[in-house]
């Protein structure tokens, strides 16, 4: 059977057209030259042709224990033969393969967001061995293999670069346009393209478990998932169908007419009703793919149209989470700022990771791996021995954790650092604070317009949630236009506020990007990712901005309510259309043939009614400002 079916996808085409072919002769030898026996043959291997391949697919459903649509022309169409009826067993059978060719033609545009980002993967690489160069099937690259890269070549995994510089293109990825300088010890992911430059890479991460590899495999995940309204499509279906053709059997108990209980099989036909909402799902989510917006399935589109609230973490997420040193207090002549780096740079954290940049810049050396063993204390920072003394790096939450009692002096440096509106990180060594380090970091674009769009469409409920302390979360939210904040607070107390929100009835949308978000992130009902956020965050949520851009909130918004409403449209079209193929059944103006074509043209209408959903067009990208945080004055104070 399973070869059989196989044949019969392979030849579809041949014999969609050789079925018309068939067809056609026979409706110009009945009505154009009157030879009717002629007529009848052609139809009849017309109706062997088409019909043989739905007849295959109805037993296989059988077998599944499902009565399909087939099924219900398989049976109308050997009606129609036993009572002679040949030219509509043929048009009944070509008309339902064809819409079928129609439907699969129409429906590849939908996937075309995954078919693009597929031939975007890289095919082959140049490994090196020894010294030589071979190249080698990417299948064929594993983890620790060293692999050159050239000028116009793309990077064909995720690792790290060991030798030589670049210009790199790391659009596909990040959705940045500029180009990124990479030397040795930094990252590079596959799918960007070298645009300048030579470099040797170690592989680190090969095929699926690339950064490239998941956002293709989130994609694929996320359009076999069904929404709430197709699973009940689905259920209705296998009700629908059996119900149809008993139906059908009534009809022909009570009035002996069997073309007229065949032409309700033909008529009542649930194919667009099946197919309307899976569509509108897959093309919604393929729009948003080919933007940067991956919507993990059909059931999150569902729950993203009815947001009415909105929570938001600060770092990474409103502002660019790259943030850079502004304000430098050291209180003793140590070299702590070295130690501080070591101990950041085993954290994932961007200010963490803007101390390790600032020490690598101000000393011309790169912090290579320590053994300080570092341990994290969740919303707080990290702790270590260091020669035996015991070490905390963090947020200002340190003081009260340690009973560390600032000097005056001290207390008037913190608050100066935040009334500037920069982030604080302290450091403290036997409870003594040694290094007062403050940071700023630029909002992203665009952030403060996407806020009001929201408060236009009706979302008014907008939160901003931060660990930072209240005079520097205030000076934020006022930039971005907003007025309810809650300040200093734990991953735990993040989460908790959303589900007191969830518990007063609220649709709560949660956006985040660090592993502190992922907790607030997996409770929302909603939770989105900023593309450039840690994996945990990308994992455990429902949409990921891949480029990290603002405006996509909005525009991912805009796409669930367009897909939930051209889904409610599909299934009125199909739903309206059996039922206007019934009354004029009832009124002797629909026939079986012209019955199974106006059922096929409501499965193309719902089909390009979807595809609207693909040429959705989004608020124009604001040009970025040139507000200059690249190389801010850094101040350096040695108390």
């Amino acid at each position: 059977m399973v070869k059989i079916q196989k044949f019969f996808t392979q030849y579809w085409n041949q014999i969609t057209i050789l079925a018309g072919i068939l067809t056609g002769l026979g409706l110009i030898g009945q009505h154009a030259l009157k030879l009717l026996l002629f007529a009848n043959v052609v139809y009849g291997l017309a109706t062997i042709i088409a019909g043989v391949p739905i007849l295959f697919k109805a037993i296989s459903a059988l077998q599944a224990r499902v009565m399909s649509i087939e099924l219900l022309v398989s049976i109308a169409v050997v009606g129609a033969v036993l009572i002679g009826e040949f030219e509509e067993s043929a048009m009944v059978t070509f008309l339902f393969i064809f819409g079928n060719f129609l439907e699969q033609r129409t429906l590849q545009r939908t996937h075309k967001a995954i078919q693009n980002l597929t031939e975007m993967q890289p095919t082959q690489a140049t490994l090196l061995v020894d010294n030589q160069e071979q190249i080698v099937d990417i299948d064929d690259v594993d983890e620790g293999d060293q692999l050159i890269v050239r000028v116009g070549d793309q990077i064909p995994v995720d690792g790290i670069i060991i030798q030589g510089d670049a210009e790199i293109d790391e659009a596909l990825i990040t959705g940045e346009s500029k180009l990124a300088h990479k030397h040795a010890n930094d990252e590079a992911f596959m799918g960007s393209i070298v645009e300048n430059g030579q470099i040797i890479i170690e592989a680190q991460k090969v095929g699926e478990d690339t950064t490239f590899g998941k956002i293709v495999e989130l994609v694929e995940d996320a359009q076999d998932n069904q929404a709430p309204v197709s699973r009940f499509i689905d259920q209705f279906a296998k009700y629908y169908t059996p119900l149809v053709l008993v139906l059908a059997i009534a009809v022909f108990a009570w009035t002996q007419d069997v073309r007229l209980a065949i032409t309700i099989l033909v008529l009542a036909c649930p194919g667009a009703l099946v197919i309307g909402a899976p569509v509108s799902n897959v093309a919604g989510i393929g729009r948003g793919a080919k933007a940067g917006i991956l919507i993990k399935g059909g059931s999150v589109v569902d729950q993203l149209a009815k947001v009415d609230t909105i929570l938001f973490d600060k770092t990474g997420t409103v502002t660019e989470g790259h943030p850079t040193v502004k304000t430098l207090k050291q209180y003793e002549k140590a070299e702590w700022l070295k130690v501080a780096a070591e101990l950041e740079k085993q954290t994932n954290h961007p200010l963490a990771r803007s101390v390790v940049d600032y020490y690598e810049r101000q000393s011309e050396l790169t912090v290579n791996s320590t053994q300080i063993v570092p341990e994290t204390v969740k919303g707080i920072g990290v702790k270590a021995r260091y020669q035996g003394q015991l070490i905390w790096i963090g947020s200002r939450r340190i003081l009260s954790e340690t009973n560390v009692q600032l000097s005056m002096e001290q207390q008037k440096d913190l608050n100066e650092i935040e009334r500037d509106g920069q982030s604080v990180i302290l450091m403290t060594v036997n409870q003594k604070l040694v290094l007062m380090i403050g940071l700023i970091d630029q909002v992203r674009n665009g952030v403060k317009e996407t806020f009001e769009q929201l408060r236009q469409a009706g979302v008014n409920n907008l939160w901003m949630l931060t660990g930072d302390n209240h005079v520097i979360a205030n000076k934020v939210a006022e930039e971005i236009g907003i007025d309810q904040v809650q300040a200093e607070m734990l991953p735990e107390d993040k989460a908790a506020f959303l589900m007191k929100l969830q518990n007063e009835g609220h649709c709560v949308l949660f956006i985040g990007d660090g592993i502190n978000d992922s907790p607030s992130i997996a409770k929302a009902d909603v939770g989105i990712a900023m593309g450039s956020g840690t994996d945990v965050a990308i994992e455990t949520s429902d949409v990921v901005l891949i480029d990290s851009d603002f405006d996509n909130v909005w525009n991912a918004r805009q796409i669930a309510k367009a897909t939930v409403n051209n889904t409610i449209q599909n299934v009125t079209i199909a739903v309206g259309t059996v039922a206007l193929l019934m009354v004029g059944l009832m009124y002797g103006w629909v026939d079986m043939a012209s019955g199974m074509f106006f059922h096929e043209a409501s499965i193309l209408i719902v089909i390009f009614n979807a595809m609207r959903l693909l040429r959705m067009k989004f608020k124009n990208k604001r040009k970025l400002d040139n507000r200059a945080i690249d190389n801010p004055s850094i101040k350096i104070d040695q108390a």
